[in-house]
């Protein structure tokens, strides 16, 4: 997909597209659950006889953007009468999914904006050598910088030390990477928060007690990792425990076998915790047509179009989001930093804005449910991802 040529003014957008969070947000506050108003114990005005509601989960998409669009213009000005005419960079992510498409849309305009050219890279089937030799492909073909998503952070660190050496700056975003691998900086979800969300999401839904099954792509990726950790954190002296976790190697039909077996062989079973972005509207069919809609609560990660639909119709109860237009806008952005301005330059103007480990410039995490979900498709389509 090419840049697209013609953009509204990307400030007003943003403004406008917090606007409407806001209003929607408060909405959400104020709606009713169930019949009958609740409060935050969930007493119920229905009458003494009616049931305790169920804890509501906390939507919120305000995600990083205000930090960001700051860090946008920082960078900008920085490169202001700079030759940039020479740049050629390339976004390498970890498998063509919908969750990318808004990725490629954020670094397409991003490249716009800059007025550089570049190229936007998916392996099909998230496989790891596919991914490894579209690096090498690029490389090969005089790449000025890329940002990646690593599929194995021990594969990817032959390849970024050899582009180090070569004077080709990487940025890892989606999935973090050992500071010893080589890459500048790390800009995407603070995934371990991400996970901490979608826990507390999966208490409420599940009212504290229940079985769940971890639907994951990959139990040994970095973000795969943290998540994980961060869901079973978060459950912790509750009376909900992980029983197993099944990986299905990006693989959307071993993803939907995985949640269909977890529910056929253990009646015990009350949740699914979809972690890739098909994982959650995987778990969300095989619910479906095991008639356990409502009976079997699902939490996932992501926003594909599926998950948005499954989350209106009730089948997926939450779903945290991340904000993959901003790795590829401000990842853009950050490319051009760090091959024209030089790595110490490009990070003292990132410093201000990275989270307390002091390497993680995060993109913001986000959770969208049904009280939130007409806010969070209008913030999208303000950023033109269709969806």
């Amino acid at each position: 997909m090419s840049a697209r040529t013609t953009h509204r003014n990307r400030g007003a957008r943003l403004a406008a597209v917090a606007a409407v969070a806001s209003l929607a947000l408060t909405a959400t506050a104020c709606s009713k659950q169930g019949a009958g108003s609740s409060d935050a114990t969930g007493s119920s005005s229905g009458g003494s006889s009616a049931p305790a509601a169920a804890p509501v989960i906390q939507g919120d998409i305000t995600f990083n953007d205000d930090n960001l669009t700051k860090l946008d213009a920082a960078l900008k000005s920085a490169l202001q009468g700079k030759d940039v005419s020479k740049l050629d960079l390339a976004m390498v992510v970890n498998v063509a999914v919908d969750y990318w498409n808004a990725g490629k849309i954020g670094f397409n305009k991003g490249l716009s904006d800059l007025g550089v050219k570049g190229t936007f890279q998916a392996p099909a089937n998230g496989r790891l050598d596919q991914q490894l030799s579209m690096i090498q492909t690029l490389r090969g073909q005089n790449i000025s910088a890329f940002s990646v998503s690593a599929i194995d952070p021990t594969a990817i660190k032959s390849p970024i030390q050899a582009a180090n050496s070569a004077g080709t700056p990487v940025l890892a975003i989606d999935s973090p990477l050992p500071a010893e691998d080589g890459a500048a900086l790390y800009l995407g979800t603070p995934n371990y928060t991400a996970g901490q969300k979608a826990g507390e999401a999966m208490k409420a839904a599940l009212g504290g007690k229940g079985e769940v099954v971890v639907l994951v792509g990959s139990l040994t990726a970095s973000n795969a990792v943290e998540r994980i950790q961060g869901f079973e954190d978060t459950l912790k002296g509750t009376g909900i425990k992980v029983v197993n976790k099944l990986a299905d190697n990006l693989d959307a039909s071993k993803a939907l076998t995985n949640a269909q077996t977890a529910i056929q062989t253990d009646p015990n079973v009350t949740g699914l915790y979809g972690v890739y972005s098909y994982d959650g509207p995987s778990a969300a069919q095989a619910v479906q047509a095991a008639g356990k809609t409502g009976q079997v609560k699902v939490v996932s990660d992501d926003s594909d179009a599926q998950t948005l639909k499954f989350i209106q119709q009730g089948v997926i109860q939450a779903t945290v989001v991340q904000s993959p237009y901003q790795q590829g806008y401000t990842g853009a952005y950050l490319l051009a930093a760090l091959k024209v301005l030089g790595k110490d330059a490009t990070l003292a103007l990132v410093k201000p804005y990275l989270e307390s480990d002091g390497t993680t410039l995060s993109s913001g995490v986000g959770v969208v449910t049904q009280g939130n979900l007409s806010a969070f498709q209008a913030k999208q389509t303000a950023l033109g991802i269709a969806g």
